[in-house]
């Protein structure tokens, strides 16, 4: 794409701090968009590895303003549907109606069901489907008014398909996908488009960290992304265990496109082969 194929967008990330997030902003950026950026910018306790930091979103934004874009940001946990609603507004104050909106925001929690803690179930359903939920529900509204919008959500591999001690998050990415193709079916008639992209394993934090390491090896005392290695690549029908952020992003920007106006309810698998397995 043309270094300015969004110029005079708006465009909203969730989950921007960091991450795949991060990596949307910045494409973005180049490619000539106005942002509004989120990120909770604090921890989880029942969450087993440190989530983004305000000092992590003051460098998305930095480095998005660097690159030529004007950005409006703010501390929002999205399962909060009153915060979201007024981040929504204020960033539109300062930008302009949103044209696109990425559902980025999630986090990652693993626990056996004989001893799953509520606060993980919580937790993982508040970020990844409620969170998702309230983003579409805050920008739905202004998009079909506007008779425009682009939204992508995110989902994960493992909306397809199912893991040991992921059953609050194979609950949320499955919901995720259907949310999305339920909300792409009511917004069809208004220049609305709602797609998911479902990762596999990101170079993100949320995948390199010591407490997934541990779980993922509970043989070893101190296992480090080495000893993990060859079974997240098992996950893969590729011979790799981990793709980057930009990996997703290509696809985020080609879904959210002017020329993407007829493609809805789709589903995108970004996983190195994993879906060959588990969807037609």
């Amino acid at each position: 794409m043309s270094a300015d194929d969004f110029a005079g967008k708006v465009v909203l990330i969730t989950g921007a701090a960091r991450g795949q997030g991060r990596s949307h902003a910045l494409a973005y950026a180049r490619a000539g968009a106005s942002l509004v950026l989120s990120d909770r910018c604090s921890d989880a306790a029942a969450i087993g590895y440190p989530l983004g930091t305000e000092a992590d979103l003051a460098e998305t934004v930095r480095l998005a303003e660097e690159l030529g874009a004007k950005v409006f940001s703010a501390a929002v946990n999205t399962s909060d549907r009153e915060a979201m609603d007024a981040h929504v507004a204020e960033g539109e104050a300062a930008l302009g109606g949103i044209d696109i909106a990425v559902a980025n925001a999630g986090v990652s929690g693993m626990a056996p069901i004989i001893d799953h803690p509520q606060a993980v179930w919580d937790e993982v359903i508040g970020s990844n489907l409620t969170g998702v939920f309230n983003t579409i529900a805050s920008v739905a509204p202004g998009m079909a008014a506007r008779g425009y919008g682009r939204i992508v959500t995110v989902s994960s591999m493992l909306g397809r398909s199912s893991a040991p001690s992921q059953a609050a998050y194979t609950a949320s990415k499955w919901g995720v996908i259907g949310m999305s193709k339920s909300t792409a079916q009511e917004l069809a008639h208004s220049g609305v488009t709602v797609n998911v992209v479902a990762p596999g394993n990101i170079d993100t934090p949320m995948v390199k960290n010591d407490n997934l390491y541990r779980k993922i090896r509970p043989d070893l005392e101190s296992p480090t992304w080495e000893d993990i290695e060859p079974l997240l690549g098992m996950l893969h029908a590729q011979p790799i265990a981990i793709l980057p952020p930009e990996d997703v992003t290509r696809v985020v920007l080609f879904l959210t496109a002017e020329a993407s106006a007829h493609l809805t309810g789709i589903v995108v698998p970004v996983d190195a082969g994993a879906a060959t397995r588990t969807s037609a």
